[in-house]
């Protein structure tokens, strides 16, 4: 498996190896112990998937104390533009963000730790996405952060018109006002001890 670190350390793109012929094609997809070996203890509880049609939008969501969730995603068929945003106060990242495209062509995985914010957009007709959490969903911590907050620029590779979004997701919070997370709770060495 190849690991690639991106702008912001702790966010990590894994690369699985794939071995294919003329029948398909076999990967691993998941192994703790080289998991591990990145990020530290972490331990997946809950795996949940998603299907979506072209310009859904889904995000930017994370899950308060004490449920906060870290997230291992990945695309199995289609394409969808995956995003982590940095909303740790005091991180030397904050309100940074991390774009990564995942495929079912090119099988990379997007590591979001807890302390971030998640959301994706789907950029073809379909997409069925794939997604370990190491901790449980919590409808009552769960919160957000608007998709289209000017201060993070995240570019969603999308037309406005285009994007569709839940009700839940039109009426998100500014990054501005989440006070919930602190860089020095959230630094990866504490949390995955």
């Amino acid at each position: 498996m190849k690991i690639t670190k991106t702008k912001i350390p702790e966010v990590l793109v894994f690369e699985p190896s794939v071995f294919g012929d003329d029948r398909g094609y076999f990967m691993e997809t998941f192994r703790l112990d080289e998991i591990q070996k990145y990020i530290g203890n972490v331990n997946f509880v809950q795996d949940n998937e998603s299907f979506s049609e072209y310009g859904v939008l889904r995000g930017l969501h994370f899950q308060r104390p004490p449920f906060t969730q870290s997230k291992l995603v990945r695309v199995m068929q289609g394409e969808v533009l995956d995003v982590a945003v940095d909303i740790r106060l005091g991180s030397p990242t904050y309100g940074e963000h991390v774009s990564v495209l995942l495929t079912g062509e090119n099988k990379k995985q997007l590591w979001v730790p807890q302390g971030f914010a998640h959301g994706f957009v789907v950029l073809s007709k379909t997409a069925q996405f794939a997604y370990k959490c190491d901790n449980y969903y919590s409808p009552a911590h769960e919160a957000g952060i608007s998709w289209n907050d000017a201060t993070l620029k995240i570019d969603w590779k999308l037309a406005l018109e285009d994007v569709r979004l839940s009700e839940k997701d039109k009426t998100q919070s500014k990054l501005e006002e989440i006070k919930t997370f602190t860089f020095e709770a959230f630094k990866q060495e504490n949390v995955y001890k």
